[in-house]
């Protein structure tokens, strides 16, 4: 009998990505399939990240200058022999769940004064380990721990990640957020796509970001879940618009927490919008939901 090769046992397995336990399942027969199984079980953890199990595993692949941010905390680390695989190569999107995870994991009990500055101290760590590892690493979703040195560093060194998703960074952090974001959007080569979700920004915050897309030719996908714009940074996106040649997509999104108009525009930069996508020739997909240009929508 003709021995199939791995390459079809892959696209074997893959059909079943979506059905962890078969997996696990066929992961236990024989090593050959468990070293086909697993890149695969990992490949998008996503809800899985919320379990304390997987946190515990993850913990366990933290170098020294990763274990280092959480030292001041005192967090324990259970004695394991290494995991046989290096799940973190295979990971090809991080979102929320990660984030949810550590709050299980945690637990909300011995840290209960400074629990936030513990979870991010995890975040970050767990964060950093994933972009030292992710050889496969597509998509990040990061809130303001993007403003750690570490998280910094390897955002700068890493030529993976195509897609990034920003949300939620309250007025302390933010202008580090966005400078920072600003560095990035001129060094990586890779970013395609940028989503910023539930940030309030001022003029001067969306004019420094402006300039920066200005500058970068790589991004073709731009979503902005943004509150309080008004007519004269409404003028500013029209701007842009009109002169961008690479966005593809675009969504502007009004957002406050009572879901009500928060971007308004009024009849002027309403109009300056509507002739900057008349002008335009590259976008093939736009939202415009939430917002108010001008005295009609």
């Amino acid at each position: 009998m003709i021995k199939l090769p791995n390459e079809c046992y892959y696209m074997i397995f893959n059909n079943f990505q979506n059905n962890s336990k078969s997996l696990f399942s066929c992961a236990l027969v024989n090593r050959q399939w468990c070293r086909i199984i697993i890149p695969i079980l990992w490949s998008e953890p996503e809800y899985h990240f919320k379990d304390i199990r997987l946190i515990k595993i993850l913990l366990l692949m933290l170098k020294v200058e990763e274990k280092a941010l959480l030292v001041p905390y005192k967090i324990n680390f259970q004695r394991h022999t290494n995991p046989l695989f290096e799940y973190t190569n295979y990971i090809k999107s991080v979102g929320y769940e990660l984030y949810s995870g550590v709050k299980k994991f945690l637990g909300n009990k011995k840290y209960q004064k400074n629990i936030n500055e513990v979870e991010n101290a995890i975040k970050c760590s767990l964060i950093a380990m994933i972009l030292r590892t992710g050889k496969n690493l597509k998509y990040l979703y990061l809130d303001e721990i993007i403003c750690n040195k570490i998280i910094i560093e390897k955002l700068y060194e890493n030529t993976t990640i195509t897609s990034i998703k920003l949300y939620d960074f309250n007025d302390k952090f933010k202008p580090k957020a966005i400078n920072e974001l600003v560095k990035i959007l001129y060094k990586n080569s890779t970013l395609t796509s940028l989503n910023l979700e539930s940030i309030l920004f001022g003029f001067i915050e969306l004019k420094t970001l402006l300039e920066a897309f200005y500058e970068n030719t790589i991004l073709n996908s731009l979503s902005l879940c943004i509150e309080q714009i008004d007519t004269e940074e409404g003028k500013m996106l029209a701007t842009f618009l009109s002169k961008n040649t690479t966005l593809t997509s675009f969504n502007l999104c009004g957002y406050d927490k009572h879901w009500f108009f928060s971007n308004n525009f009024g009849l002027i930069g309403g109009i300056a919008f509507a002739n900057a996508l008349y002008k335009n020739t590259t976008l093939t997909s736009l939202c415009l939901w939430n917002n108010k240009l001008g005295p009609e929508d």
